[in-house]
């Protein structure tokens, strides 16, 4: 069964990389999976995999600086952020092996939704430049302070509606969910833009590192 698992996955991955190249007439720069998917046991061997024969160098490792000190997650989110986090942190040897790389940081899963605003986003935003800082090792600015590459998990854009669009069956609950304008409102709030010029963040893409 886990040989039968892990071909279909394989071909899966295989067939949208191919989709994707057919569209966009070039690789993605990064691969990672819906809900974190990309780093279960059954999955990250054969994922790691299929990046390196097809040469996309890049994907996400979802362990976020200050997760477990959140004061406003529920506990049902934070059993499942905690499950992510070890998965994450068991496929970083297997990703390793594969030459995969992710960025120093990660943020998102405490601002996923309706916990997204500015304030949450400052908190997050601090603890992960906090941890980059000693993780960082990808040059160094002018000011001779290290720089740090994170990634910012996001789901901006507009309800789906019921029946139309989506994957499979159609439109799943988050994709129908008002959270997703919500983000987009708070991505474009000018206290943002703000706030990520006082930290000297530099908005950049996968390709730009």
């Amino acid at each position: 069964m886990h040989t039968c698992i892990c071909l279909n996955v394989e071909l899966e991955l295989r067939a949208q990389v191919r989709l994707f190249k057919d569209l966009t007439g070039h690789l993605p720069s990064h691969m990672d999976g819906h809900q974190h998917v990309h780093v279960l046991p059954e999955v990250r061997e054969v994922f790691a995999q299929v990046l390196s024969d097809v040469r996309i160098p890049y994907t996400r490792v979802p362990v976020e600086p200050g997760l477990h000190s959140c004061p406003w997650l529920p506990t049902y989110l934070h059993r499942f952020y905690t499950q992510v986090e070890k998965d994450a942190l068991d496929s970083i040897p297997v990703f390793t092996r594969y030459g995969i790389r992710w960025p120093d940081v990660y943020l998102g899963l405490t601002t996923m939704g309706q916990n997204m605003s500015v304030s949450n986003l400052k908190r997050a935003l601090a603890h992960a430049l906090a941890s980059g800082s000693s993780a960082a090792c990808g040059g160094e600015s002018d000011s001779d302070q290290p720089v740090i590459t994170a990634e910012l998990m996001v789901h901006p854009g507009y309800p789906s509606q019921p029946q139309v669009g989506g994957c499979g069956e159609g439109p799943d609950d988050f994709s129908q969910s008002a959270d997703r304008q919500h983000e987009l409102s708070v991505l474009q709030d000018s206290a943002l833009q703000l706030l990520y010029s006082q930290e000297r963040v530099q908005l950049c893409a996968f390709k730009d590192l």
